[in-house]
């Protein structure tokens, strides 16, 4: 079975209660749930990681090398400047997907650049929890394709 490496940035394990206008009120342990249960539906193995340290989160993408088929990400605030966790991403020859559960570009002027977006397969942002489900259906398909071609 094909692992997924799901990583949740800074901030992400105050889900459900931080600014649940902006962000919704699904706590992160029930969208880990969700996300396992769709793995399991689409054949994958689902893994989930949060951390609200940049170094902590580079030291889970490598550590994916070699284990994980993919990796589904949002980097919360790290998203507009981390160089490092960019860097880390292009190191590892993974396909990554991206996404948000708020709109970005809908937001305050410094969320709307992304230095993860060029070296990621792509990006899903805006739809709340489902945009974790729909990146996950993109690794799916992705590693799918890796695997057969």
């Amino acid at each position: 079975m094909r692992q997924i490496l799901v990583i949740h940035g800074p901030n992400l394990n105050l889900l459900g209660t931080r600014e649940p206008q902006v962000y919704g009120s699904t706590t992160l342990a029930e969208i880990n749930g969700m996300l396992e249960a769709l793995g399991q539906e689409l054949g994958l193995a689902v893994e989930s990681f949060q951390s609200n340290h940049e170094g902590a989160i580079i030291d889970a993408i490598h550590a994916a090398r070699g284990r994980s088929a993919g990796i589904l990400i949002n980097p919360g605030a790290y998203t507009h400047y981390s160089i490092a966790i960019r860097d880390a991403i292009a190191a590892v020859d993974l396909p990554v997907v991206e996404v948000h559960l708020s709109n970005t570009h809908k937001r305050e002027e410094f969320r709307h650049r992304s230095v993860i977006a060029p070296v990621v397969v792509g990006t899903i942002t805006g739809f709340g929890v489902e945009s974790y489900r729909l990146g996950l259906r993109a690794l799916a398909e992705l590693t799918r394709n890796h695997e057969e071609g």
